[in-house]
C-alpha cells in the first residue's frame, strides 16, 4: 500500500469515528492505535508519516476542515428531482409574476425542509458545523491558522455551490436580487446562516424539527416547517421580476427545453 493511500485510510477512518464519536477541540477520544486497525493499513508506515498522535491528530483536524464529506452530501440530487417536478406540475402557473413567486415559494417549502432533513441526519455535517463552532477554542499557532484557512475555502467551496444554485432557479423563473449590489451570493450567506442555525436550535430542542406553521407565502396557505418557512421569506424577500425578460412562448419553450432534458434543472439554464 502506497503512503498516500495509507494517510488517506487514516484520515476517513479517523473521520468516521469522530462522525460516530462526536468532535471535541482536543479529540481525545481518538485512538490511533484503533485507527490504525480500523483502516487496516500498516503500522509502520503510519509512524513513518506521523511520529506522534499530535501530528496526526492535527492533520485530521485540517481534513475535517476542508469538509469535502458533508459538502459533497448535499442532497442535491433530490432537490433537483424536486425542482424538476414542481417546475413540471406547475409550469402553466409561470405565464405570469405571481405564478412564478407561487412557483417559486413552493420549491423553497419542499427543497428546504429536505435540505433541513438532510442536514440534520447526516453524521459528516454534524461534526463539520460542529468544528465550525469549537473552532474559536482552539489555541493560538499554526496549526490554528491552517484549520481557519481550511474552513474558509470549505465555506467558499459551499456558498459558491448554494448561489449557483440560488441563481440557476432564479434565472429559471426570471427573477433577480432585488437589492443588485448584493447579488446572489449574499443571499447565498443568509439562507445558509439560516438554515444553519435552525439545525442548531433542533439539536438543543428537537422538538422544533417537527414544528410546522400554516402560512401563506407567495400563495395559499400550506404547511410550512420553521426552517422552510424562514428560507421563503428570506428568498421571497430577497428576488424580484426581472424586468429584462419578457416571458413569452419563446421563453416559456426555452424553460420547456431545460426541464426536458432529463438533467438537474439547477444546471444550465435558459440566459436572460
Amino acid at each position: 500500500m502506497s503512503d498516500a493511500e495509507t494517510e488517506r485510510r487514516m484520515l476517513e477512518t479517523a473521520a468516521d469515528a469522530v462522525a460516530e464519536a462526536g468532535l471535541t477541540v482536543s479529540l481525545d477520544h481518538i485512538r490511533l492505535e484503533d485507527v490504525i486497525r480500523e483502516a487496516g493499513v500498516s503500522r509502520s508506515a503510519v509512524y513513518r508519516k506521523w511520529p506522534s498522535k499530535g501530528e496526526f491528530l492535527g492533520d485530521l483536524l485540517l481534513e475535517l476542515s476542508r469538509g469535502q464529506a458533508p459538502i459533497a452530501d448535499t442532497g442535491s440530487s433530490q432537490a433537483g428531482m424536486t425542482i424538476r417536478r414542481v417546475l413540471d406540475e406547475r409550469f402553466d402557473d409561470l405565464g405570469t409574476p405571481e405564478g412564478r413567486r407561487r412557483t417559486l415559494a413552493e420549491i423553497v417549502r419542499e427543497t428546504a425542509e429536505q435540505d433541513f432533513r438532510h442536514i440534520v441526519g447526516s453524521r459528516q455535517w454534524r461534526t463539520y458545523l460542529a468544528l465550525t463552532v469549537t473552532f474559536i477554542g482552539m489555541p493560538g499557532g499554526e496549526l490554528r491558522d491552517r484549520v481557519g484557512e481550511a474552513l474558509a475555502g470549505s465555506e467558499r467551496t459551499l456558498t459558491s455551490r448554494i448561489s449557483r444554485n440560488h441563481e440557476a432557479v432564479g434565472r429559471l423563473l426570471a427573477m433577480r436580487p432585488a437589492r443588485r449590489d448584493a447579488g446572489w451570493d449574499a443571499l447565498a450567506h443568509l439562507a445558509n446562516a439560516l438554515m444553519r442555525g435552525m439545525v442548531v436550535k433542533s439539536l438543543a430542542q428537537p422538538e422544533l424539527a417537527d414544528r410546522r406553521i400554516t402560512a401563506g407565502v407567495g400563495g395559499p396557505d400550506a404547511e410550512w416547517t420553521l426552517a422552510a418557512l424562514g428560507v421563503a421569506d428570506l428568498v421571497l424577500a430577497a428576488l424580484e421580476d426581472d424586468p429584462d425578460v419578457e416571458w413569452d412562448d419563446e421563453r416559456a419553450g426555452r424553460v420547456r427545453a431545460v426541464l426536458a432534458t432529463g438533467g438537474n434543472p439547477v444546471g444550465p439554464e435558459p440566459g436572460p
